[in-house]
């Protein structure tokens, strides 16, 4: 099914609307160097500053440019239920291959609290696949092995999870609770070779939005088994996939994407621009890796 690297992409604006052109140049970019899929709506993307319309959009003009190419698994998550479901639904009826569900964040809910709410959604889409987006650093709360066991037990369409933290221990516990068929992707993009080893099939790295076929690459070998390969992949691209948190998401990425062309250096508040101190390392780390047009190096 799903595997590999999917790019979540950041949302572009231009005087604070949806940047659609902006955005069809980001998913060219992911889907011509060799990445297994795309994600949008997801963390990268600051969904939780837009509006349900602006989200649904977002996913139609991914699902245009992607054009069946790649698998489009957006992220639907939202704090109400509701809304939830409106995005699952409209995900689905779009014609994406997935989506992508967040941790319900702020109201740091018990274990049988998501249950219920993961069990609401995959009854809304019972043909659906969904992940289960587990972000503990920015849900305030994690979803435990045992549980995610009972919703794959009890819903054959929760078919994975994307884990965003650095516990390594909560994979393993995870393989034994919902079976090692499960489909996990490193939400942390410089874990992406640890988790991978566990037997996650995949990342959903903003890093893939800068270095597409040196991601996509890593999961390739490390699908395969060549470790060695994969290893050498994984210490190349340490530092790019560290100076995507010098700054809170997708501050740093943004700035880079903004140099290179590609969208307008401008967040949704309460997000704004890093310090200056920032700027001039990420600068020094986007020229060692090439990213950055000659006549930006010479400025």
């Amino acid at each position: 099914m799903f595997r590999g690297s999917i790019p979540p992409l950041p949302t572009p604006f231009r005087r604070g609307r949806l940047d659609e052109e902006a955005l069809r140049r980001l998913v060219e970019r992911v889907v011509q160097g060799g990445s297994h899929g795309v994600s949008v709506g997801g963390t990268t993307g600051e969904p939780g500053t837009q509006t349900l319309e602006e989200r649904k959009r977002a996913i139609e003009v991914v699902l245009d440019q992607v054009a069946g190419r790649v698998p489009v698994i957006p992220g639907t998550g939202a704090l109400r239920l509701e809304e939830t479901l409106e995005l699952t639904r409209f995900a689905k009826e779009a014609g994406a291959q997935g989506a992508m569900v967040i941790v319900p964040y702020y109201v740091k809910p018990n274990q049988e609290g998501l249950y219920r709410y993961f069990a609401e959604v995959a009854r809304a889409v019972p043909d659906f696949p969904l992940l289960i987006y587990n972000i503990p650093g920015r849900a305030g709360v994690e979803i435990a092995p045992k549980t995610v066991g009972r919703l794959r037990r009890d819903f054959p369409n929760i078919v994975g999870l994307k884990h965003s933290s650095k516990d390594l221990e909560y994979l393993s516990h995870l393989f034994l609770e919902a079976g090692r068929d499960f489909l996990v992707f490193c939400g942390l993009e410089s874990l992406t070779l640890p988790m991978m080893s566990l037997g996650a099939v995949g990342t959903i790295a903003a890093t893939a939005n800068w270095l597409p076929k040196e991601v996509a690459l890593l999961c390739e070998k490390a699908l395969a088994g060549d470790y060695q390969g994969a290893r050498e992949l994984h210490f190349y691209l340490l530092e790019a996939n560290e100076a995507i948190f010098w700054d809170t998401n997708p501050i740093p990425l943004k700035t880079v994407l903004s140099w290179m062309g590609l969208l307008e250096k401008e967040w949704r508040p309460p997000l704004g621009p890093t310090t200056p101190e920032v700027e001039e390392r990420l600068r020094r780390m986007a020229e060692r890796y090439g990213l950055l047009p000659k006549e930006k190096e010479a400025a």
